[in-house]
């Protein structure tokens, strides 16, 4: 499978990210996978990586009720909740994008390769091949263009005066409705 670069001048560069983002908007998007999943309605996931014990469960729940409806989920799928939450998307057969806080990866791990087959997995990175390392600044404008491209947000969690709790402030800019479990 080839990668697919798309500059924001190109048709199938998502218009939301130009609209919500402006200049900010990444200048370039790598794929690997099924570049169509952007155009269906996605629910963008984020759990801070301090997650009280007691949202572990509720998380995982909610991740088979979008699994068993078909719901199209957008991460990162970084912190240890939302990674055991793609374990479980995973095992379903519904639409799953991918957002790494760098570059594509060199190798697709083997439990994301059945869902890249089927064409229900779009791996999206917005930085150059260089990336190589998730640091705090990209996993930042990572949350930032999920977000943007999100439909509605869930969070699992939101650790007060972190990250996420920064970012529902642009979703209420840009009228995005979110939860939290």
């Amino acid at each position: 499978m080839t990668p697919l670069a798309l500059a924001p001048a190109n048709a199938r560069y998502p218009a939301r990210l130009r609209e919500r983002l402006g200049d900010a908007a990444p200048a370039q998007l790598t794929s690997l996978g099924n570049f169509d999943l952007l155009t269906l309605p996605k629910t963008g996931l984020f759990c801070s990586a301090r997650c009280p014990g007691h949202i572990i469960l509720p998380a995982y729940d909610q991740a088979a009720r979008w699994r068993d409806a078909g719901r199209c989920i957008i991460s990162g799928f970084h912190s240890p909740v939302e990674q055991e939450c793609l374990r479980i998307l995973l095992r379903g057969t519904q639409p799953i994008i991918l957002c790494p806080a760098r570059a594509l990866p060199q190798r697709i791990p083997a439990e994301w390769r059945p869902a890249l087959a089927d064409g229900r997995l779009l791996i999206l990175s917005a930085f150059a091949a260089a990336e190589k390392r998730i640091t705090t600044e990209l996993a930042t404008r990572r949350n930032t263009i999920v977000a943007a491209l999100a439909d509605e947000v869930c969070f699992a969690h939101i650790t007060p005066g972190g990250q996420a709790e920064r970012l529902t402030h642009r979703l209420t800019a840009w009228r995005v409705p979110f939860t939290t479990l």
